[in-house]
């Protein structure tokens, strides 16, 4: 079968091509000479040669804060044009069977919160959550009018070799000694094996549908803390007073975007915020890796 995958250059590319490869006969789109298909999905049409059974679209921009109108932007040209452009294109060579999308947990809008299921409303706030929400919405029409069958992963904060975001954020913290346990570590947040999306991709394809895509197995801050020491070779990081990050996190909010904590960010690190992952569970046949018998960071 012929998948078509943009943005394999990136994380979840890195991590998941070579897995794919050996059930799928792949061709890319991206930034890169590497790419089949070397262009930007953001402002280009790609003329595509070939039919593909299956579209793996993760190409998307992410991991940024915007500080202005410009850089907001941004998020809509390369999440929402990128998506439409890419759907322009198939419908000038030939439409997939099955169309699957990364999206994101960031839809909901919550900085905590346990066990959220796919029901919630789609509550985010941020230009990347709600250019998400608008490619989300663009892709049920767009692929029930051409008959394809779609499916939206939502996935966590998704762990593997070098990850980008908050996890590559701790492992430098920890690796420069720069980082200090809240609340003893005891905070819980869902991960997600970055291999796992490979896993996932045959299952998505038969059946379609709406999931949140995370380990079963939340772990706490304490254990992502232990085993990123332990494979740097450092000790485990002092965990210090809430009342003292309350106060820092004040200081924070006086010094502005530049301080490495503030009030807004100390909420969202301070509270554990899970998804459910039995729906994926009871209708994909999918069993997620766990992260912490799998998570290497290097």
């Amino acid at each position: 079968m012929k998948l078509l995958f943009t943005g394999a250059s990136g994380f979840l590319g890195n991590n998941t091509l070579l897995i794919l490869q050996e059930k799928y006969d792949i061709k890319t789109i991206g930034l890169t000479s590497k790419d089949n298909f070397n262009i930007n999905l953001a402002v280009e049409i790609p003329h595509l040669t070939e039919q593909f059974d299956i579209v793996l679209h993760a190409a998307g921009k992410a991991h940024s804060v915007p500080k202005t109108d410009a850089e907001s932007q941004i998020f809509y040209d390369v999440n929402l044009q990128g998506t439409k452009n890419l759907c322009a294109a198939l419908e000038k060579s030939e439409i997939p069977k099955a169309f699957i999308f990364i999206s994101t947990v960031a839809v909901y809008g919550l900085d905590y919160g346990e066990d959220i299921t796919e029901n919630h409303p789609l509550n985010g706030t941020t230009p990347y959550a709600l250019s998400k929400i608008q490619t989300e919405h663009f892709l049920i029409d767009w692929c029930n009018t051409h008959n394809v069958k779609l499916s939206i992963i939502r996935p966590s904060l998704i762990a593997g070799p070098n990850p980008p975001g908050n996890l590559g954020a701790m492992i430098q913290g920890i690796k420069s000694r720069k980082y200090f346990s809240i609340r003893g570590g005891k905070v819980r947040k869902s991960v997600l094996m970055v291999h796992d999306i490979a896993i996932l991709v045959p299952l998505l394809a038969e059946k379609g549908g709406i999931y949140n895509v995370c380990d079963s197995e939340q772990p706490t801050f304490r254990d992502l803390e232990k085993l990123i020491s332990i494979q740097l070779g450092k000790s485990l990081p002092i965990s210090i007073p809430y009342w003292i990050t309350q106060l820092l996190a004040k200081v924070g909010d006086l010094i502005g975007d530049k301080s490495p904590i503030n009030s807004s960010k100390l909420d969202k690190i301070s509270h554990s915020l899970t998804f459910s992952n039995e729906k994926a569970r009871r209708v994909l046949g999918w069993e997620p890796l766990n992260v912490l018998r799998n998570f290497k960071i290097q």
